[in-house]
């Protein structure tokens, strides 16, 4: 089984102007605050704080746009002007990752933009044929078809059609400067909302990186604390399960935008989250059989200790390298056969001399650490995708 250890931090250099020999504490204290306009920058420009405020930059961005339509026809005086403001809202209102947003917003463009044509068909049609009934049908036929290809994968742009067609050509009874009128204020809010679907973007692989680093520095935590004999409360355990499925699931739903985002095959994203889904399975059968009872936990960890202590240090350089992507010191770890003795006699234990209450649980650890080595190759292998802060010629290529 290979597994590495976390590559050492570089020492920190000293704040200049400190006295020699002043520790990292006081250097930290001696340091310059930051001003606010500094704080909002970092703020704006870091990757991490704008996915713990994912809600609140979404926000902004949208009531920016927001103003900047009100401005744009209201303020020059673009009759029905409110339209451009609902076409806004309808194209980027609801995306937030950068990754959807390519595809969502061209889409609903798309649909937008054909309903606002159709419009303006039903109200050439009616001032030639002054007919009612016809333009009636007429709409009731687009909507029947729109309601057809709204249920597959053109579901968006089928909506959207029949959606704008209603709001330019009313009942029919709509004049054609109208119609024209708001075909133009929809357009314009489309090429505001498509401007401002890329400021402030939220990359839906920051969100899947956090969440699976969250994840695994909480399985190195509750897997060291079972195999050190240290204890875990009942309580305790279900509440941290509790979080960590969930992220599993927040992790399943970002898959289609990361790999729209990084190009990386949905596939293997799919066998990444498999083998996270059968490491989290791993680790509740083991804190819930055996390894449940104090003096079993003990004998376990005498015999099982240093291996134990190898998949901890995996998955914690693991949990950095996806939290910290892009430093130096902060990479993903490469594969590394532990050369301790004691890690190599406890490799190398056979399952019969162990009690007979130990096997079950050393067969499961000696799974999870093989799940836990093949997530790390995988994600290794897949670094120069999802380490964008770096770009994947900075990557070097991995064997």
């Amino acid at each position: 089984m290979a597994l590495s250890d976390p590559q050492p931090k570089p020492p920190r250099k000293p704040v200049t102007g400190t006295p020699p020999g002043t520790n990292d504490a006081v250097a930290a204290r001696l340091a310059p605050r930051r001003t606010r306009i500094g704080r909002l920058v970092r703020g704006v420009t870091s990757p991490y704080y704008r996915y713990r405020h994912a809600k609140f930059f979404h926000s902004l961005r949208v009531g920016l746009a927001m103003l900047v339509s009100i401005l744009a026809t209201t303020g020059i005086d673009i009759p029905h002007g409110i339209w451009s403001s609902v076409t806004l809202l309808v194209v980027i209102g609801g995306l937030q990752h950068h990754g959807n947003i390519r595809k969502k917003a061209a889409e609903r463009a798309a649909g937008t933009l054909l309903g606002a044509t159709l419009g303006l068909a039903l109200i050439l049609q009616q001032n030639l044929f002054d007919s009612l009934t016809l333009t009636y049908v007429l709409m009731s036929v687009i909507a029947a078809i729109c309601a057809w290809f709204a249920i597959g994968s053109a579901g968006y742009v089928a909506l959207l059609t029949a959606i704008t067609m209603c709001i330019v050509a009313g009942h029919g009874d709509n004049m054609i400067d109208t119609g024209l009128w708001r075909t133009l204020n929809v357009l314009i809010g489309i090429v505001i909302a498509l401007a401002f679907s890329f400021a402030l973007p939220l990359h839906a692989t920051y969100s899947w990186r956090y969440l699976l680093a969250d994840n695994l520095r909480e399985c190195a935590r509750i897997y060291t604390r079972m195999t050190t004999g240290v204890p875990v409360g009942s309580d305790e355990l279900v509440a941290t399960f509790i979080r960590m499925g969930k992220r599993l699931v927040q992790l399943r739903s970002l898959m289609p935008s990361v790999a729209k985002e990084i190009d990386l095959p949905i596939a293997k994203l799919d066998e990444i989250q498999r083998l996270h889904r059968s490491m989290l399975s791993a680790l509740e059968m083991l804190s819930t059989g055996t390894l449940a009872h104090p003096d079993r936990r003990d004998a376990f960890a005498q015999r099982c200790g240093e291996e134990a202590n190898a998949v901890r240090l995996t998955l914690l350089a693991a949990a950095r390298a996806l939290r910290f992507a892009g430093a130096t010191q902060f990479r993903m770890p490469d594969a590394a056969t532990s050369s301790t003795p004691e890690a190599k006699q406890g490799a190398q234990t056979p399952c019969e001399e162990m009690a007979p209450d130990l096997q079950g649980p050393y067969w499961l650890a000696q799974r999870f650490a093989e799940q836990v080595e093949r997530l790390r190759a995988l994600l290794a292998a897949s670094e120069p995708n999802w380490n964008i802060e770096r770009g994947v010629a900075d990557v070097p290529a991995r064997q």
